[in-house]
């Protein structure tokens, strides 16, 4: 077979170009509007990228002008400067006036470790004062005045309704933390509707 001329090699490359085109155009305008979205998100991050470059500049050049003042304004307060008990290196005041035991009450009780200062013998949270009361055998196995609440969720699915209850008369008569009361309290009322 003969070699056809180069114009028409090139005419017919450029019809067999556009019959595939024409055949792929629905699906390449349905890409159109996330094509379009896509590259005006490009150009503005990298408009944002660009500004916050030339800003970063700007502030290295001016400190370098006018170094900053090393300045610390009375009213700010630092851990740092905050006297430190011995226990788990727990301010002895927080400004708020509210101690040590916080990282153990309201959102933070699910991850906290049990109060540390009822623990080494310090303070009483809420005017409590840990009393003297035997320990379970299912709270020695479960190692229960360690766990978190989110540990102990996660171990309360194989224990039966007279451990969780000894757990709940455990807690209410040491150290009564309403989060682990609750979990307790609701896992027992669960097991029993079973």
């Amino acid at each position: 077979m003969a070699t056809a001329p180069y114009g028409v090699r090139l005419l017919v490359g450029a019809a067999t170009v556009a019959v595939e085109e024409t055949i792929r155009l629905p699906k390449t305008i349905l890409m159109y509007p996330m094509t379009l979205v896509s590259q005006a998100a490009h150009v503005v991050m990298r408009f944002q990228q660009n500004l916050a470059e030339l800003v970063i500049k700007g502030d290295s050049t001016l400190e370098s002008i006018f170094p900053p003042k090393d300045e610390k304004p009375e009213w700010v307060t630092f851990d740092e400067d905050l006297t430190v008990d011995g226990v788990d290196g727990v301010p002895t005041e927080l400004p708020d006036g509210a101690g040590g035991d916080r990282r153990a009450e309201g959102r933070f009780a699910l991850y906290s470790i049990a109060d540390a200062a009822l623990d080494a013998g310090g303070p009483a949270t809420a005017g409590q004062s840990k009393k003297s009361v035997p320990e379970p055998s299912v709270a020695v196995e479960l190692d229960y005045p360690s766990l978190t609440l989110a540990q102990l969720r996660a171990r309360l699915q194989s224990l039966d309704v007279d451990e969780l209850e000894a757990l709940l008369a455990y807690e209410q008569a040491t150290k009564a933390r309403a989060p682990f009361e609750t979990l307790l309290a609701n896992r027992i009322t669960r097991a029993n509707a079973k």
